[in-house]
């Protein structure tokens, strides 16, 4: 069957893949469509593992809200030159909206996305962009309301820092503005009582021991104790922080001066918990060299 060029202009349209690649494919399957779709799949897939073991700990967040639930998905790229481009960004937006239908990242990553599941439509991008691309997690909040903020946003709804809150009342202003605070000072918890009891007790051992140091009475040290971890406590906790819109406040009393109270929140920053290894320049010349 001839090849012509309309026929290689729809394959690629489809698949975007390259010309020469496009026209391969579709010599190799005797110009039926389907078919050079499923050869180029099965080409961009041997590409894909070929790059998987590449740490991709950069990337996007993306947040979405719809009614009272929110969602924010974060999808790693290698390098943050591919974060700004414009096809991942559409591919990391479209993947977030699918994260609305469904519950948690496994779930999304069977999700059907134009057709296909969302795990296929990263592969794809895998072999298009030329990078190791990985859904690493989606957290999802749900309330009476919910608000969403994107600290330094690449574009709409996707950024470096995405974080969600869930409110009752309706000052979304101040909610918004909560948001903001969450980004900036990354609370470990909403409160004291959703606090890891681990990450408290820590704590007081360290204080104890600093303590024990200075020599004074244990009756002494027991109130030094005291002190020090309700210190601790208005540092992690978010409704017992400084309001950096308000220092003199709360966050617990400007939600409660706006008639609102915050019910829980979630905030995702890109490559959080990610190791990196490093590598001298001409490892990183040599390795780009062999492809």
């Amino acid at each position: 069957m001839a090849i012509t060029a309309a026929d290689v202009k729809q394959l690629r349209e489809a698949t975007g893949a390259g010309m020469m690649d496009a026209k391969k494919a579709l010599t190799e399957t005797d110009g039926d469509m389907d078919a050079a779709v499923d050869w180029l799949r099965t080409k961009g897939l041997a590409k894909a593992a070929k790059k998987a073991d590449r740490t991709a700990a950069d990337g996007l967040v993306a947040v979405r809200v719809s009614g009272g639930k929110g969602v924010a998905v974060e999808v790693n790229s290698e390098t943050d030159f591919v974060a700004k481009n414009e096809e991942f960004q559409s591919l990391v937006g479209r993947i977030a909206d699918a994260g609305l239908e469904v519950d948690n990242v496994a779930a999304l990553a069977e999700a059907d996305m134009g057709g296909k599941p969302v795990k296929e439509q990263i592969t794809s991008a895998i072999a298009k962009i030329g990078e190791n691309l990985t859904l690493r997690r989606m957290e999802t909040l749900e309330g009476e309301n919910v608000t969403a903020y994107v600290h330094n946003a690449a574009t709409e709804g996707m950024g470096k820092i995405g974080v969600l809150v869930a409110y009752t009342g309706s000052d979304a202003t101040v909610a918004r503005q909560i948001a903001m605070h969450i980004a900036a000072v990354k609370p470990a918890a909403l409160n004291e009582n959703e606090l890891d009891a681990s990450i408290v007790e820590k704590e007081k051992r360290v204080q104890m021991d600093i303590a024990r140091e200075s020599g004074k009475p244990e009756q002494v040290i027991e109130k030094m104790i005291e002190g020090r971890m309700k210190k601790f406590l208005s540092e992690v906790t978010l409704v017992n922080q400084a309001f950096v819109v308000d220092p003199d406040k709360t966050v617990g009393d400007a939600a409660k001066d706006a008639g609102i109270e915050i019910t829980g929140f979630v905030r995702v920053e890109v490559g959080e918990g990610i190791t990196v290894e490093k590598e001298d320049f001409a490892a990183e010349v040599a390795k780009a060299a062999q492809g």
